[in-house]
């Protein structure tokens, strides 16, 4: 990993429940030592995008964010289109949806949103990165990203975020033909305990995958009805936002089945 991606990496420490990060926590955090860790975070600071705050001049993302994604949302607004699909997604189902980008090697949370009518539900950071090996969103890109990337990744430490992570690369790699033939991932309790997801790949105009439309809900509350129903609407969901954005799925990528109707029995009068 090169100077710049070093510095680049830190910043996927930040997150919601954790704005503000020391210079001795982020140093532990990285895994690299606190004099080149400062060096980094300064170089980070040299452009905005980084800042010191607090009287323990603790980081801070910097200003340099605001302006850099008031530009992206100007020219593409795209987390606008996908969190309307998400709204959609969430009410349809009644848990909680988001969708992923594909940066490099890390997968970043672009948009979610939350259903009504559940007091427990499955909660989101803002641009919250998602593991390749270990969430539905994941392991959907995975299964259609070219073999050379798959290879690259797998090839990694695989991190076991919970007891039920699977970090096997051949284990992963066993499980990828699946999921295109159906088009869904899913992973129970792979990223974060007691949660189950769905997920589908969203395409590029090239028809490379660049994401993934995810619907999360806790293990206790899936069941074989709702299930199919995620599946059919995430699918569905992946499908939309790809024609929204101007992408194509590949030409053998399947496609949602109309969902059963429950059967109603007639009465005479």
């Amino acid at each position: 990993m090169g100077t710049t991606s070093k510095a680049l990496s830190l910043l996927d420490f930040f997150s919601r429940a954790q704005p503000l990060i020391g210079l001795s926590q982020m140093s532990r955090l990285a895994g690299i030592n606190k004099a080149s860790t400062h060096r980094l975070l300064g170089e980070l600071a040299d452009f905005g995008l980084v800042e010191q705050v607090t009287p323990g001049r603790e980081y801070r993302l910097g200003p340099a964010f605001l302006r850099l994604a008031a530009l992206r949302e100007q020219n593409v607004p795209m987390r606008e289109t996908a969190y309307a699909l998400l709204e959609t997604l969430a009410d349809e189902t009644g848990e909680t949806t988001h969708m992923s980008l594909l940066q490099g090697e890390v997968l970043s949370t672009l948009a979610y949103a939350y259903a009504d009518g559940h007091g427990t539900l499955v909660r989101m950071e803002d641009a919250e990165v998602l593991s390749l090996h270990a969430t539905s969103s994941g392991l959907a890109v995975l299964a259609y990203s070219p073999p050379g990337f798959i290879d690259e990744v797998l090839s990694k430490r695989l991190t076991a975020r919970t007891s039920q992570t699977k970090t096997d690369p051949e284990v992963i790699r066993a499980s990828l033909p699946q999921i295109r033939t159906t088009g869904i991932a899913v992973s129970i309790g792979g990223f974060e305990e007691d949660v189950h997801s769905y997920a589908a790949p969203v395409f590029g105009a090239n028809s490379a995958c660049i994401g993934a439309v995810a619907v999360a809900t806790p293990v206790s509350r899936m069941t074989d009805t709702l299930a199919t129903h995620i599946k059919g609407r995430v699918l569905a969901s992946a499908l939309q936002l790809t024609r929204g954005w101007g992408g194509f799925p590949p030409s053998a990528f399947p496609k949602p089945e109309p969902e059963p109707i429950p059967h109603q029995s007639s009465k005479r009068a």
